[in-house]
């Protein structure tokens, strides 16, 4: 009786779980980078980045990241992976992560235009240094 109990279990969780978190990996996919991106990477630049944080509904603080997303090179662009890293006061890299931007937008970011973006982070440590985080192309996806 108890090993069907535990195999009812297991299957649960492989039926329930297992694909509930495999559809969450494909949500957040890692555009491209490949040698054609990375040449163009350096044409994109951010403007205008601001810091803020607040508390949610929940009393956990969020600090957002907002900014202007510049593209000077001469080809539209359907998406773009940033990765922000955070450093703590020895310049130690103390979180990192990266977000997709603009893949849901009906219209790319055009050659020469710009696009404000805000990206959120839940679990920033308390050891952060509170400097500016540096925030790199790490994907694209060309229109």
């Amino acid at each position: 009786m108890g090993a069907i109990v535990v195999a009812a279990a297991i299957g649960s969780y492989l039926w329930f779980v297992a694909p509930q978190s495999q559809r969450v990996a494909r949500s957040q996919p890692h555009l491209p980078f490949g040698a054609p991106e990375i040449a163009y990477a350096p044409k994109i630049q951010f403007e205008n980045i601001a810091l803020s944080r607040a508390e949610n509904f929940a009393h956990q603080e969020i600090t957002s990241l907002s900014a202007e997303l510049v593209n000077q090179g001469d080809r539209p662009l359907k998406g773009v992976e940033i990765t922000v890293e955070f450093s703590d006061e020895m310049s130690q890299i103390i979180l990192r992560e990266s977000r997709v931007l603009f893949m849901n937008s009906p219209s790319p970011v055009t050659a020469g235009g710009r696009r404000q973006f805000e990206v959120s982070f839940e679990h920033v440590p308390d050891s952060w240094n509170m400097q500016q985080p540096v925030a790199r192309v790490t994907g694209l996806q060309f229109k």
